[in-house]
């Protein structure tokens, strides 16, 4: 049998700011932009901003409302992608399967690891032992069969947790979780929950699949059906070695509004294209992932002639694709890019573009200084993007 690993960083935007601003500590802390930034969104929150109900992918002009002494701040995306890589390297340590999920989480595949770093236990605290270290951040970490439910496992005690499902009792622990805390049932599955007096697991497992899709609709209940009884029931694209990055924004609520979707969306691709010119690369290939409320997933992906060269560039087209596959009106539950087909080395330079030459320049320059001054945290705004 297999055994996993799911590696979740705390409040990893908000833990970094708090590590390398001290007088941070113990306050609440919202990155994602600062008040009056009309159309930002909260990228994280730190636990203490948390008590106040703020939440990532929220409004930001709501989080103000609801935390108005909280210390709002743009970020500093190549100083979280520096520690993203230190600490996907510690993970590397532990295991030679990683899956880098985005920049603050990912699994491990831990099966045959027990000679050299002990029980799945031990080496789970080894590995947050070892990223508190040298980095000083805290991981919360969760074991199981599967990556669905060791997913799960490091929400249950966080932050700085470490909880594991043994084998075998996995569709035991899924009937004994609260409804809220089955991972993939939103705000709007949790009404319907309510309306139908589903409180717990249990509550799902005796009903039969028919049901389950009567209520939710097939693709949501199948989806119910099979994660009560413990099965590795949701799919985490693997990244093929080096020939692609991705990263996703799972929200606890359907997103509808098409500001905040087009700010996630900028978001992810701000995180993207750090990535792609740390490691030195370039792509011609993008995907688009959407997940809406009833748990349908749908991709769209094209291959281009001319590398992505900008955010402005890489935004344009991850909005062009989303637009393009986009059913308007249905709720988001989830929303992600990629980049596909990753080549090495410096990409060739093109005829007649100038103006693009002037926005990699411009994006190196920021990204140059927020590596030297961390606290000068330059972004790009969005009103300066292409829409």
């Amino acid at each position: 049998m297999n055994t996993f690993i799911h590696a979740d960083l705390d409040a990893f935007y908000a833990s970094v700011e708090q590590l390398d601003h001290p007088e941070y500590a113990g306050k609440p802390v919202i990155v994602g932009g600062q008040p009056g930034d009309r159309r930002s969104v909260v990228s994280t929150a730190s636990y203490e901003a948390r008590k106040f109900g703020v939440h990532s992918a929220m409004p930001l002009a709501q989080a103000v409302k609801l935390c108005p002494q909280g210390i709002y701040l743009r970020g500093n995306m190549e100083r979280y992608q520096e520690f993203s890589r230190q600490i996907m390297g510690i993970l590397g340590d532990f295991s030679p399967e990683v899956q880098q999920l985005s920049v603050d989480e990912a699994f491990l595949n831990i099966t045959g690891t027990e000679k050299l770093f002990g029980p799945p236990e031990t080496l789970a605290a080894k590995v947050k032992a070892a990223v508190r270290k040298k980095t000083g951040l805290t991981v919360s970490v969760g074991i199981a069969s599967n990556k669905y439910i060791a997913k799960i496992a490091s929400g249950m005690s966080k932050p700085d947790g470490l909880f594991r499902i043994p084998p075998g009792a996995e569709e035991t622990f899924m009937r004994s979780l609260p409804a809220g805390k089955i991972w993939g049932a939103g705000e709007k599955t949790q009404e319907i929950f309510r309306e139908h007096g589903i409180r717990t697991g249990e509550d799902i497992y005796r009903l039969s699949r028919d049901s389950l899709s009567a209520i939710f609709g097939r693709a949501f209940g199948d989806f119910l059906y099979r994660a009560v009884r413990g099965e590795g029931v949701e799919t985490f694209e693997t990244e093929r070695g080096s020939r692609s990055m991705s990263t996703e924004r799972t929200f606890p609520y359907d997103l509808y509004d098409s500001f905040t979707i087009e700010s996630v969306l900028l978001d992810i691709s701000e995180s993207l294209l750090w990535r792609l010119l740390g490691e030195g690369r370039h792509a011609r290939t993008v995907q688009v992932k959407i997940r809406y409320g009833d748990f349908s997933t749908a991709l769209i992906q094209e291959s281009f002639s001319n590398p992505v060269d900008s955010l402005n560039d890489l935004y344009t087209r991850v909005l062009a694709l989303f637009r393009k596959k986009y059913q308007s009106g249905r709720g988001l539950r989830l929303i992600g890019a990629g980049l596909m087909n990753l080549e090495d080395g410096p990409r060739q330079q093109d005829l007649f573009d100038a103006g693009a030459e002037k926005e990699r320049k411009l994006e190196k320059a920021i990204m140059d200084i927020n590596r030297r001054f961390p606290n000068a945290v330059l972004r790009r705004s969005r009103s300066r993007l292409s829409d």
